[in-house]
């Protein structure tokens, strides 16, 4: 009980109570760690004496408190995290993990967050890790692939035998090559061997499909073939599809926001407190607004710090903590029964590993006291608008970093111009069922699951990053791509981007009606035929 006195003249000084129970339990623990996790607890929950049920009713904020301080200070609340369950062992690493319940997450509001990955682990990368991850994404794809009814007389590679015979393999596309016939051959592989799939350049609409594989894929091949070399008559993709387009039995309007990059000199504030007006109904003319409910924020809602080279010459605000503050006094503006849900990006100062976590406590802190803010990783899914009869509109988000990769390497995107139509790579990432199939097209986490496949079928997929606005439809799932609050930057005009700004999606949940609201100047709202 050494750090007794001091925690509990820290608590006397703040106004507040522990009882004994959280005292035993904070006894291991640094005093300086103590003291911020027990205000934090106590500023969240507005509770001026401090339980143990509290503590475990808590769990998820005690873990983000936890998970913002450094790495010394996080060892000393080992024995924290295990009393209150946030820690088990696996192979003698300890491992905090995290991952919100499908039912929790202000339910009185009608947010579930239905996973998003919030852990993180101590555990060093080994070689060993990206084996794991690959192997599981192909069982994972593996499962959506042998549903397809055209994948006739399925084999394992190491069943195929000598004799040419019609038969379908699944398998990851490890290799790539171009004949000097000008076939194509890819190196495609499973969890038994290797084998050889030929594509015939005579066949021109499978080698149409052909050129839009990329390296790490998963896909089934069709053919006639040995076991060594398979000549292909048609390439099926995972796809994503779903069979109506649903309507909500309420009226509820979401709007769809990314990339505000607050904190920056071109941060167009005026524009967006005219949305800020409108979302609170002050607007003449917009009976819509007050059937406003949820407000998403896709990633880079923030500037960040040192996220391209020079960067400081283009903020107003060179603090990253300080961003979050003013962000979040623009956010509190905004009528309190709007539900906000939050995912980061690459400037929001998280890991550039995908997936990522909630935003840090330690400098989005002020963020996390607005009330009405729910917080996802990236990527994560959303469920919002359900009902005892109707089962809600499930939201895929995820910031788009991989976007740019797929843009300028599939010769369809390239020909498409798809950077400036990123819902063209929302659709081709769907038909692929991951959001970043190709090894070298994010910085990811090699986790036993992978998060980046879309394994369950969205209703709506929100994303940034392109700065570039975009609402379509891809076999019936509403790909929405959001625009920028940030005025050209001289390295956005350097790298030849062209964004759009203040373009906010509306979609009415029981009509499906879009309408684009335009906040960057005075025209006419233009409506959807979608």
């Amino acid at each position: 009980m050494k750090n007794t006195p001091e925690i509990l003249r820290f608590c006397l000084e703040k106004g507040f109570l522990l009882d004994n129970e959280v005292l035993n339990m904070l006894n291991d623990s640094d005093v300086e760690s103590a003291k911020l996790i027990i205000e934090r607890i106590k500023d969240s929950t507005n509770q001026r004496i401090i339980t143990q049920k509290l503590f475990s009713q808590n769990k998820e904020k005690v873990f983000q408190i936890i998970s913002t301080l450094p790495k010394e200070n996080q060892q000393n609340l080992e024995s924290l995290k295990i009393k209150l369950g946030l820690s088990i062992e696996i192979e003698g690493h300890q491992v905090s993990s995290y991952t919100i319940p499908k039912e929790e997450n202000k339910n009185e509001s009608n947010v579930k967050v239905l996973s998003s990955v919030l852990g993180l682990t101590t555990k060093k990368i080994e070689v060993g890790d990206f084996i794991k991850y690959f192997r599981n994404r192909l069982l994972e794809i593996r499962k959506i692939l042998q549903a397809n009814s055209s994948l006739k007389n399925l084999v394992s590679i190491n069943k195929i035998s000598g004799n040419r015979q019609n038969l379908s393999i699944i398998g990851i596309v490890s290799n790539k090559t171009i004949t000097k016939n000008k076939n194509m051959i890819f190196e495609v592989e499973d969890l038994t061997g290797k084998i050889k799939v030929l594509i015939n350049n005579n066949n021109k609409i499978l080698y149409e499909k052909a050129e839009e594989v990329a390296s790490d894929s998963i896909l089934g091949f069709s053919g006639v073939g040995d076991r060594e070399i398979i000549f292909a008559n048609d390439i099926v993709f995972p796809d994503a599809s779903i069979a109506e387009r649903k309507k909500s039995p309420v009226e509820e309007n979401v709007l769809f926001l990314g990339d505000l990059h607050f904190g920056s000199k071109l941060f167009l504030e005026e524009n967006f407190l005219k949305f800020v007006n409108y979302l609170n109904g002050k607007v003449p003319n917009t009976p819509e607004s007050e059937k406003i409910k949820y407000l998403f924020l896709i990633g880079d809602i923030v500037s960040g710090v040192g996220n391209y080279p020079n960067q400081e010459r283009d903020l107003k605000i060179d603090d990253i903590e300080e961003q979050f503050l003013g962000l979040s006094n623009l956010l509190s503006k905004i009528r309190k029964d709007i539900n906000i849900i939050i995912s980061p990006g690459n400037h929001d100062g998280v890991r550039l590993m995908e997936p990522q976590p909630l935003l840090n406590e330690r400098y989005a802190w002020s963020l996390y006291n607005l009330k009405n803010v729910t917080f996802t990783g990236n990527p994560s899914y959303v469920n919002i608008g359900s009902s005892e009869n109707f089962s809600g509109f499930d939201i895929l988000t995820y910031h788009g970093v991989s976007y740019h990769f797929y843009a300028n390497s599939i010769p369809k995107l390239i020909l498409g111009k798809a950077v400036k139509s990123p819902d063209k790579i929302m659709a081709y990432l769907l038909k692929n069922r991951h959001l970043a199939p190709t090894h070298a097209s994010v910085q990811y986490f090699p986790s036993e699951e992978d998060n980046l496949i879309i394994k369950k079928v969205p209703d709506i997929f929100v994303s940034g990053h392109t700065h570039k606005s975009a609402v379509s439809y891809y076999n019936n799932i509403l790909t929405i791509s959001t625009s920028s609050w940030e005025s050209k930057t001289p390295y956005q005009e350097k790298m030849g981007n062209e964004p759009d700004f203040c373009k906010v999606p509306i979609f009415n949940l029981k009509t499906r009606a879009i309408k684009m609201l335009d906040f960057e100047d005075k025209k006419e709202d233009k409506e959807n035929d979608l």
